[in-house]
């Protein structure tokens, strides 16, 4: 049962921005002020619906992506602060030569939104956004825990027992493609399963991740209920019990999303 919005790039900018503006930035802000004229870059920027609101309070923003068609819709979206020259729209691998040559030390904060646990070799990347970074600059982590009960994004498959079945992307692999397989999902949705079965992030590993690369975290925030499930279950957004935060291991199992801020 792929939800509405995976099909309406239109309802899911608005959800972006909604979720942006009542959870995001208020988590971010509590750490560190956003100003006019800040520089911020989002990676994995979509529709570009997170930085809106960043875009709103007169930051200096840019959006990259691997998906051209998802750059052209944000620059459809927000083609007027491109326009003006407050928004710069790029599909580009951040790891290019001439992307670090340009971008080399300039931004104030870095935003990961929905993106880490999708990305291989999260310690190569966590590691060389210092290169990306001001002095003073921090870097926002939005991502589900793997062991949740919905890591492995089984939300988008067509069927709708797969897509409500709890905990099976934590299956052996060949269970785990067999059952998608029975139920009929396209391969391509089994292949993009399977790959965040390889990406998917866990608390402690992302925190050891951090702590090895030099950074300290700013703040944090776990949640219970995600805040996206407002849109997509209709579910209000709970924060986790302050306890289950401190059990380690345990807590990926309850924790749906967490935040992060780490310079």
């Amino acid at each position: 049962m792929a939800l509405q919005q995976h099909k309406d790039a239109n309802l899911r900018y608005q959800q972006q921005v909604d979720n942006s503006r009542t959870y995001v930035l208020p988590f971010i802000e509590q750490a560190m002020p956003l100003v006019p004229g800040m520089r911020v870059m989002e990676i994995g920027c979509g529709e570009g619906g997170v930085l809106t609101p960043l875009l709103e309070k007169g930051c200096q923003c840019v959006g990259v992506d691997l998906d051209p068609i998802r750059i052209e819709l944000a620059n459809n979206f927000l083609s007027s602060y491109v326009q003006s020259g407050q928004l710069r729209l790029i599909s580009k691998n951040i790891y290019d030569v001439d992307f670090l040559g340009e971008f080399k030390n300039s931004f104030d904060l870095i935003i990961l939104k929905d993106a880490i646990e999708h990305i291989p070799d999260q310690s190569k990347i966590i590691g060389y956004l210092k290169n990306l970074l001001s002095p003073n600059g921090q870097v926002y982590f939005g991502f589900p825990p793997w062991y949740m009960p919905h890591g492995g994004h089984q939300q988008i498959c067509n069927s709708k027992v797969l897509s409500m079945l709890p905990y099976i992307h934590l299956l052996p692999r060949p269970l785990y493609r067999a059952l998608l397989k029975a139920g009929g999902e396209h391969s391509s949705t089994i292949q993009e399963l399977m790959e965040i079965k390889d990406t998917g992030i866990s608390i402690e590993r992302f925190e050891k991740i951090v702590r090895q690369q030099g950074f300290t975290v700013t703040r944090k925030k776990h949640y219970l209920i995600n805040p996206i499930y407002k849109y997509k279950f209709g579910l209000q957004p709970r924060t986790q019990w302050g306890p289950v935060t401190h059990l380690p291991f345990v807590r990926n199992f309850v924790t749906t999303c967490v935040y992060y801020l780490i310079k």
